[in-house]
């Protein structure tokens, strides 16, 4: 169990966290959630070692590995794939010694402990990982350096996931991933047997993959059961029952004090008087729970365009003369769109919303806008575009010249600037504030159409929330790339799939499309599996299949000499290797059923005891099916 006990830890003498208490139990996966500045990083930070508390106590269990995010990725020149396997330090140093080790008996301790850490899986379990995080096979060869600062930061999640700590700290690990990495993320996560500290703003992750949410606030720490919903429902319920005991004690004292003022001067009433204004002071006022306002975004409303908005007839669009992103486009915005873009990362998303937003020309075809149309458009790229050195109003000056000051500070207001953000160095500012900034600016000129690219990253959720008040009250047109389903599936009445060079309409609701992501990847990994296995028969599920079927899955040369090694074994070896490839086949059918149900969006609505029987279910049948394959292994090589 990880105890934290009377924490206390300032920055330039302001109290961060003072005297907060909470545990996790071992397994448990807990949510940090609170406002921006509340202390949930630095919570992380004070665990892992990389802050010193000013007081209190940490107490982590000496056997559990703390596993965090590295944010500068060493040995560029490595591979991805081997970026991620160096995380397994105790299998890197265990096969390093294993090269030089001359004594038999640790040699054999060696090895021994190789099977325990399930070494010879190792490869294959980074590529699954990366794979979900949206790297193909081509991709896990190429080197580190090939790839940006986001993608980066992926290969780091990567082999923090890969190293399998025993207590997992993650710090908004979704604001590099596109949607589809994101919905794989949940579905890893919910099943991890570790535990979990969690820092995100994104609702749906919150509600799918912890079973307990802490929350900071005022510098203490409180926890409640359940997910980000569950949270929501129980402090609502608790401010209701605190305001009620506030109102109660409020009216005990106004009536006492009402007896007191006709009676104090009263002789025969002046003891009791004094008796009631004893009875006043010992009422104690109640602490009533913060209701923490999030921050009000609103976008100003456009001048109403007849339809359509954009019209676009076989256009083609691109970076490079004659290599388009996007091809063969017909579609029409009008009004009253409302539009989520999905598809993973590279299909053409930003590159389609550059091109509404006149960034991108049409390659060929024909793109077609209404006269009087004004374009909003957003990107998180923008951010480092920004002057650090000026302040926000004077961002805003620059950008708007003919609006009166006045009419720039109350603009940005609509976004949450208040007069302090709006006179503070942009490089002062937090990330929330930033983005809300680059909306402000977006939309000084009331556009008809909002282009948003990833609007809600470093937006806490009760920003984000604001966020989507705003997209649902806007009266023009809204099209919205965003890795936050919760956003989406709130704001969007409309989903086009980004893939294979085309923007087409997708049928179906984000429920649906998690149903493809996930049939699409399993499917991915089965073709991939059966093409592996005459080339990776060595690995222990490939083999224990190729031994299972070899009629089916091994190159006809092979079999004869599966069959010869098979039948020069003892009866006894002979019957044992028959029932270990029984073993396997049947293990690895019950997996699949076992994961097939995990898959199911609907077991996740809240807390549910068949959840916990089938993640009981899929830990106890894994672990079998790894004894069946290890017995397998010692009875073929023998």
């Amino acid at each position: 169990m990880l105890t934290i006990s009377n924490l206390t830890y300032r920055i330039a003498g302001r109290e961060i966290l003072a005297n907060a208490s909470v545990s996790v139990s071992a397994g448990h996966h807990a949510g940090l959630v609170g406002r921006n500045g509340a202390g949930k990083s630095t919570l992380l930070k004070l665990i892992s070692g990389d802050l010193h508390m000013d007081s209190g106590t940490i107490d982590v269990p000496r056997n559990w590995r703390i596993g965090r995010l590295e944010q500068e990725m060493k040995e560029q020149g490595r591979s991805l794939l081997n970026c991620v396997l160096a995380a397994d330090t105790e299998r890197m140093s265990l096969l390093a010694e294993a090269e030089h080790a001359t004594d038999p008996n640790r040699i054999a301790e060696i090895h021994g402990r190789l099977v325990d850490i399930q070494a010879h899986s190792a490869e294959s379990r980074a590529a699954e990982i990366l794979a979900g995080l949206g790297f193909d096979s081509a991709a896990q060869q190429r080197p580190l350096s090939d790839f940006s600062g986001g993608w980066q930061m992926r290969v780091a999640l990567a082999a923090q996931l890969f190293s399998a700590p025993d207590l997992m700290l993650l710090d908004e690990p979704t604001n590099h991933l596109d949607l589809e990495a994101t919905l794989w993320l949940e579905s890893y996560l919910k099943n991890y047997p570790g535990t979990i500290l969690l820092v995100s703003h994104d609702r749906d992750l919150l509600n799918k993959v912890v079973n307990r949410i802490i929350h900071l606030s005022r510098g203490g720490m409180i926890s409640y059961a359940g997910g980000y919903d569950d949270f929501e429902s129980m402090r609502r319920l608790r401010m209701e029952q605190d305001m009620a005991m506030a109102s109660k004690v409020d009216a005990q004292r106004k009536h006492m004090q009402a007896f007191v003022d006709r009676f104090r001067y009263k002789a025969s009433k002046a003891r009791q008087a004094q008796s009631r204004l004893k009875m006043i002071a010992k009422l104690q006022p109640i602490a009533l729970v913060a209701d923490e306002k999030g921050i009000n975004i609103s976008f100003p409303q456009p001048e109403a365009l007849a339809p359509p908005l954009i019209t676009i007839d076989h256009v083609s669009v691109g970076y490079e003369p004659g290599k388009p992103i996007l091809k063969n486009l017909d579609l029409r915005l009008d009004p009253d769109d409302r539009i989520a873009l999905l598809g993973s990362n590279g299909n053409g998303k930003s590159t389609f919303i550059k091109l509404l937003a006149g960034k991108l020309a049409p390659m060929t075809g024909d793109m077609r806008k209404s006269s009087k149309l004004r374009v909003g458009y957003f990107a998180q790229h923008q951010t480092d575009e920004l002057d650090v050195e000026a302040t926000p109003i004077e961002v805003m000056a620059r950008a708007a010249p003919d609006l009166l000051p006045d009419k720039r500070r109350a603009h940005l207001g609509r976004f949450g600037i208040g007069q302090d953000q709006a006179n503070t160095k942009v490089s002062r500012l937090s990330g929330g504030e930033k983005a809300r900034l680059l909306l402000a600016l977006m939309s000084r000129q009331a556009p008809n159409i909002l282009l948003l690219d990833e609007p809600s990253n470093h937006l806490d959720i009760d920003s984000r929330q604001a966020l989507v008040e705003a997209i649902n009250e806007f009266e023009g047109a809204v099209i919205i790339i965003s890795h936050d389903p919760n956003l989406i599936e709130l704001t969007a009445d409309r989903l086009w799939l980004v893939k294979d060079g085309a923007v087409k309409t997708f049928d179906g609701d984000m429920d649906d499309y998690r149903r493809q992501i996930i049939s699409e990847r399993r499917e991915k990994n089965r073709s991939e599996k059966r093409g592996a296995l005459p080339e990776k028969a060595s690995a222990p599920k490939a083999a224990a299949a190729h031994a299972a079927a070899p009629a089916k899955n091994a190159p006809k040369a092979q079999v004869p000499q599966h069959n010869a090694k098979k039948a020069a074994l003892s009866p006894e070896r002979k019957k044992a290797l028959s029932g270990a490839e029984t073993a396997i086949s049947k293990l690895t059918q019950a997996l699949d059923i076992i994961e097939a149900k995990l898959s199911s969006p609907a077991l996740y609505n809240g807390p549910s005891p068949e959840l916990a029987t089938w993640q009981t279910k899929h830990a106890e049948v894994k672990k079998k099916l790894a004894e069946a394959e290890e017995t397998w292994l010692e009875l073929s090589a023998g």
